[in-house]
C-alpha cells in the first residue's frame, strides 16, 4: 500500500484522484473511482443547476459510502453560472472535499474553509500556487470581492499541479510536468499532486519520486467500464445480469482512445489565450485553421463550432468527429478499457514494484 499526505487527507487507499471533467465526472463514475480505492469527483456544471447537483449526490451515496467529491470551476463568462448555489448545495448535502479550478477561486475557497471543507485547487504554474497573481482575469465571486490571491495561501489543502500534457486547459506557458513537479517540490509547502501525463504504474511512481503525494487523471478513467454490483441498487432485478455500466462515454469513442498515439491531440484557443488541449478531429482542426488565418479568429468565428453540447453528443453518439471534446496526450499510453478497481489495483502494484525495485538498486559503498 502507499501511504502519503494525500491519502491521509482524503481518507483513501490509494493516492489517485479522478479529475472533474465536463459530462464526464456523473455518479457513476465517481463511486466507481472511490469504490476502488482513489477519489472518485462529480463535476457540479454538468449538472444544469444546483438541485440537480444535489440529485447526483445523493445517487453516489447509494452507489458508495466512501469518500468523494466535488468539482467547481470558475470559467470567464457573460453570464456566469450560480457558482455559489452550486457549492452551498453541495455543502448542505454534506459534501466534505472540493476540487476548485479557474479564475479567482478565492471567495469559494474561503466559503469551503468556513464549512470545514477539505479544498484541492488546481494550478498551471506555480506562480497562481504559492504568490500572488495580479494578471489572472476575474469572474464575478462568491462574495462579490474579486481578489487575487495564491491558492496556497488562501489556505487550500493539496494543490494539483497541471502538466502541459493534461487535457483541458493547460495554461499559457507551455511547462511540462517534469519541471513542474520539481519545482513544486523546492517551492511548495502544502500537499501536491500530480496531473496531465498520468495513466500508469509508472507515471505514479515517477509523480511520487518527483515530490508529490499522488496523481490526478482524467483522460485514463474516460476509457473505463464496470461491471460491480454497487450499480445493481439502481435498476430493476430483471435486467441485472445483462446491465454493464461505465464512464459515460459512448464505446465507441473509449476505442477511438485505445487506438490514438500521443499526437492525436491538438490545441485550440491559443490565439484567444485560453488554451485547451482536445481530441484532434475535423472540428478541432478547423478551428486551428481559423485561429492561423492571416488576423486570427474571434471567439464569434468558432462559436458554433466549439459548442458544449456538440461536445457533450460526442459521447452520446460516439461519432469522434461531431464535436469538440478533451483529451490528453495520455491517450498514446491507454490500450485498454478495464474497470476503474482493476486500473487502481494494477497502477498501485506497477507503482509498488517500480519503487521497490528502485530501492534495491540503491546500495551503499562499502567504507
Amino acid at each position: 500500500m502507499i501511504t502519503t499526505a494525500v491519502t491521509k487527507i482524503l481518507g483513501i487507499n490509494v493516492p489517485i484522484v479522478q479529475g472533474g471533467m465536463q459530462w464526464v465526472g456523473v455518479p457513476q463514475l465517481a463511486a466507481a473511482v472511490s469504490e476502488a480505492g482513489g477519489l472518485g469527483i462529480l463535476t457540479a456544471l454538468t449538472q444544469p443547476n444546483p438541485d440537480a447537483l444535489r440529485a447526483a449526490i445523493r445517487q453516489t451515496r447509494k452507489l458508495t459510502s466512501k469518500p468523494f467529491g466535488v468539482n467547481i470551476t470558475l470559467l470567464p463568462s457573460i453570464n456566469p453560472p450560480d457558482y455559489e448555489g452550486y457549492a452551498r448545495a453541495a455543502v448542505s448535502e454534506g459534501v466534505r472535499i472540493f476540487e476548485t479550478a479557474g479564475n479567482n477561486p478565492g471567495p469559494l475557497i474561503k466559503f469551503f474553509k468556513s464549512e470545514d471543507c477539505v479544498v484541492l485547487h488546481k494550478c498551471t504554474t506555480l506562480r497562481h500556487a504559492k504568490v500572488r497573481d495580479s494578471t489572472q482575469p476575474t469572474v464575478k465571486p462568491v462574495d462579490g470581492h474579486a481578489k487575487r490571491q495564491s491558492a496556497q495561501k488562501m489556505g487550500v489543502d493539496i494543490l494539483s499541479i497541471d502538466g502541459f500534457e493534461c487535457a483541458g486547459h493547460p495554461g499559457e506557458e507551455d511547462i511540462g510536468g517534469l519541471v513542474l513537479l520539481a519545482k513544486a517540490a523546492k517551492e511548495l509547502t502544502v500537499p501536491y499532486i500530480a496531473s496531465g501525463g498520468i495513466a500508469d504504474g509508472r507515471g505514479l511512481a515517477a509523480a511520487l519520486a518527483l515530490g508529490a503525494s499522488g496523481v490526478n487523471m482524467g483522460t485514463r478513467f474516460m476509457c473505463t467500464v464496470e461491471r460491480s454490483v454497487i450499480f445493481l441498487k439502481l435498476i430493476p432485478k430483471n435486467m441485472a445480469n445483462n446491465c454493464r455500466f461505465s464512464s459515460p462515454i459512448h464505446p465507441s469513442i473509449k476505442d477511438k482512445i485505445v487506438a490514438s498515439k500521443e499526437t492525436d491531440t491538438v490545441h485550440i484557443f491559443r490565439t484567444l489565450r485560453n488554451t485547451a488541449r482536445v481530441f484532434k478531429n475535423k472540428i478541432s482542426m478547423e478551428v486551428v485553421a481559423l485561429e492561423r488565418r492571416p488576423g486570427g479568429a474571434k471567439f464569434e468565428d468558432i462559436r458554433d463550432l466549439v459548442s458544449g453540447q456538440r461536445g457533450k453528443m460526442v459521447y452520446e453518439n460516439g461519432d469522434p468527429d461531431y464535436g469538440i471534446w478533451s483529451a490528453g496526450v495520455t491517450v498514446g499510453l491507454i490500450d485498454d478499457i478495464p474497470t476503474c478497481k482493476t486500473l487502481l489495483d494494477r497502477m498501485a502494484t506497477e507503482a509498488e514494484g517500480i519503487i521497490g525495485g528502485l530501492n534495491a538498486a540503491v546500495t551503499r559503498a562499502k567504507l
